[in-house]
């Protein structure tokens, strides 16, 4: 019946085949829910009708919601729902506006596509995740997504400017850095906007002091809503409330976002380790040459890598394939020879002066080498991007290669404070010893923020498995918090940790979630589930199988 309701007043597509009932029923997490019906707005207005037409049909007590969706590459079913699926990469997907310093784009844009143009004026949007070839900006947005450049430039909410949003009203809305006299004059407007403003400053000047001490202790976060980020001296920005809010507020239309210049030149220092264990102590050395990224791979990946090495080269920008295969040798003969490193670091430094930067580099090694560390300096791009390329793609192959297994991100994104972590692995890993046998796990992470994703390889057809999936996240994050992190970074809360967060917050802390939930979405109709009202028994009932 909602299929043809909404096909009435519906200019884009209305699809409720089984084809793509079944492609939107999953996304990169472990779930699998069937929506209703899968809309691809062809505009605005489409948006802000459909809008209208939930609101109220919910109000005649029908149950129905609408959950928005950028390029489906979410690890925590944060777009996953049973009602309207909103897709918003086949039309609303245009670089509006590319000035000096930022950019102006619909939420369907794919990273990808922005990349290039940004690659032609030296410039670039630094917070894209690992998934940047796939992924699009309303998803980075609505994630606040992080990756390797974060530890230099900082998240997605660091480049937010101005959001516009369609609200419970089906209206769309512009959100941006509101000073105090600013704010008394959109209260005094009345309207939705005027009593989001209102709302939401009497929550933050009463709560104001709760708010900044719970923001948590760490350089990255995910979990709950950025609440922390509204407040500013004289005013307060509601743009940052809808990064990271995984659609729960509203539907994004456009976002304003800053862009900063890139460096001439990078160089890659490749450590390889033996022992794991050493890691923060390697860390704390690059972290003194104010690096733009630490990332790290482990032997898992590397062997996946290798194995499907044709895959890995077709990511890759040079075209000579017998050089391509070639560059590869040194990792296959550590393979061969038994000698493979438990994990591998990446440490890139970057200047605009060449001179400077090789000058760095050397005295970089230098003190790695003191540390009996094994290091290769590479200055060649094509070989830096081998190592990038491992890094950024092994998620994908694991999930596209194992036929018979499956990806399970489900502890795959906590972080701690880098300084803690000599302490932290060692218990971490007597958490994780008792389920080897059930899953091959691979480990990967932004070592200089503190930052891990951990991603078993399991059946999820197997019983035992299934099972232990709420034991071990309790385990997990019931660490994690011991040692004052974040249960999520960068992948957000979804179906998996939006469970978790009135444990990681505290009850005072999440009723303001739940408050701010209400004072947007009074109705409950967008993206229901997610941040608040969540079920963890909910999301295990819908762990997907073969």
């Amino acid at each position: 019946m909602i299929y043809e309701e909404i096909k009435k007043f519906f200019k884009g597509e209305v699809e409720n085949s089984k084809e793509v009932l079944a492609e939107y029923s999953r996304d990169a997490s472990i779930f699998e829910v069937i929506p209703e019906v899968v809309v691809f707005p062809k505009d605005r207005a489409d948006i802000k009708n459909l809008v209208k037409f939930v609101l109220a049909e919910k109000k005649k007590g029908r149950k129905i919601s609408i959950s928005a969706r950028s390029a489906g590459t979410c690890m925590s079913g944060g777009s996953l729902t049973e009602s309207i699926v909103v897709n918003l990469t086949r039309h609303l997907n245009s670089l509006i506006k590319v000035g000096e310093d930022f950019v102006i784009v619909e939420p369907g844009l794919f990273y990808r596509d922005l990349e290039k143009v940004l690659d032609e004026k030296g410039m670039m949007l630094p917070s894209y995740p690992a998934s940047k070839s796939l992924c699009a900006l309303g998803g980075m947005i609505s994630n606040n997504s992080g990756g390797e450049k974060t530890l230099a430039y900082g998240k997605t909410e660091k480049y937010v400017e101005e959001i516009k949003v369609i609200l419970e009203d089906g209206e769309e809305h512009s959100f941006n850095f509101a000073n105090k006299e600013q704010i008394v004059e959109k209260i005094k407007a009345g309207g939705l906007e005027g009593k989001i403003y209102n709302q939401m400053n009497i929550l933050l000047e009463h709560n104001r002091e709760r708010i900044l001490s719970a923001k948590p202790r760490v350089s990255k976060n995910s979990a709950g809503y950025e609440v922390w980020n509204c407040i500013v001296n004289d005013g307060m920005d509601l743009s940052k409330i809808f990064v990271g809010a995984q659609g729960t507020l509203g539907i994004i239309t456009e976002a304003k976002l800053k862009i900063i210049p890139k460096k001439k030149h990078s160089g890659l220092a490749v450590v390889f380790l033996k022992d794991i264990q050493k890691l923060p102590s390697l860390a704390k050395i690059a972290m003194k040459y104010s690096p733009e990224s630490i990332e790290s791979f482990d032997d898992n990946t590397l062997k996946i890598a290798l194995k499907f090495i044709f895959e890995i080269i077709g990511k890759m920008k040079a075209k000579n394939l017998f050089k391509l295969v070639f560059a590869f040798w040194p990792e296959a003969l550590m393979v061969l020879t038994g000698g493979i490193p438990k994990m591998i670091v990446l440490v890139e430094l970057t200047e605009d002066d060449k001179k400077l930067l090789d000058s760095r580099l050397v005295e970089l090694r230098k003190e790695i080498n003191a540390e009996k560390f094994k290091i290769r300096i590479i200055n060649n791009p094509a070989e830096a991007e081998k190592y990038w390329t491992m890094r950024r793609e092994s998620f994908n192959l694991l999930r596209s290669k194992f036929k018979d297994k499956q990806t399970a991100p489900f502890m795959d994104d906590f972080i701690v404070a880098p300084e803690k972590l000599g302490e932290f692995l060692p218990q971490l890993y007597l958490l994780l010893d008792p389920y080897k046998n059930k899953m091959t796990y691979t480990i990967a992470g932004h070592i200089g923020d503190g930052n891990f994703h951990i991603i078993p390889l399991v059946n999820l057809d197997d019983e035992e498995v299934r099972r232990s999936i709420p034991i071990l996240m309790e385990l997990v994050y019931n660490l994690v918090l011991k040692f004052d992190g974040s249960i999520t970074a960068e992948h957000n809360d979804g179906l998996i940790r939006s469970p978790f967060l009135e444990k990681m917050y505290g009850r005072e802390v999440y009723r303001l979630f739940e408050e701010i939930k209400q004072i947007f979405d009074s109705e409950n109709i967008f993206n229901p589930g997610k941040k608040v009202g969540s079920s963890l028994q909910y999301a295990l009932n819908h762990i997907k199988s073969k």
